[in-house]
């Protein structure tokens, strides 16, 4: 995939800053959800579906403008090395997006368990009832994102190593939503 500008496109960047809250509100919830049995349970798994459904739209729609409108190009002074694993996380996060709700829907298809989108509407089971198949989806589902928070705090501190530390403009191709233009050159 080829670069054809300096920036993300303004879609992509509030694809990104928009699913950047999502996910980590999912996280959180994740996190309250298991470690909770009071009636607020209930309350953070009716969240929870929806999010992850609405997250895996999202990823897929920041997906197909990825391929549409390609990345800007690294620095070209960028050391080899965080080149192929600037590239490899990203596929890692796009795995991780797309893959953590559709294991969820899986999950809760093989438990015979709805997923309730809102007012009663819901997504029909993509996979057979099987009760070892809800475990394994579950175990998967659960340290994977153990996996993916990391993920996400190695995305944020390459950010900020680009932003603070090189200063190189990487930083400043995903920093805002709101402002057009080109990317000034960096100092």
């Amino acid at each position: 995939m080829t670069s054809r500008h300096e920036r993300f496109t303004g879609w992509q960047r509030l694809l990104h800053w928009v699913m950047a809250a999502c996910i980590l509100a999912m996280l959180f919830i994740g996190v309250g959800m298991v470690s909770t049995v009071k009636p607020l349970y209930l309350t953070l798994v009716s969240i929870h579906k929806p999010l992850g459904i609405a997250i895996l739209v999202l990823a897929v729609v920041r997906l197909a403008l990825r391929l549409r409108y390609g990345a800007p190009s690294l620095p070209a002074d960028l050391p080899e090395p965080m080149k192929l694993a600037a590239e490899g996380s990203h596929y890692a996060l796009y795995a991780l997006m797309i893959g953590m709700p559709l294991i969820g829907w899986g999950m809760l298809s093989a438990a015979a368990y709805p997923v309730v989108l809102f007012r009663g509407w819901h997504l029909p089971a993509i996979l057979r009832q099987s009760d070892s198949l809800h475990t394994l989806l579950w175990d998967a589902h659960f340290y994977l994102a153990f996996v993916f928070f990391a993920l996400i705090l190695l995305h944020v501190a390459a950010a900020l190593f680009h932003a603070l530390v090189r200063r190189d403009g990487v930083f400043e191709t995903m920093a805002s939503v709101f402002t057009g233009g080109e990317v000034a050159p960096a100092e």
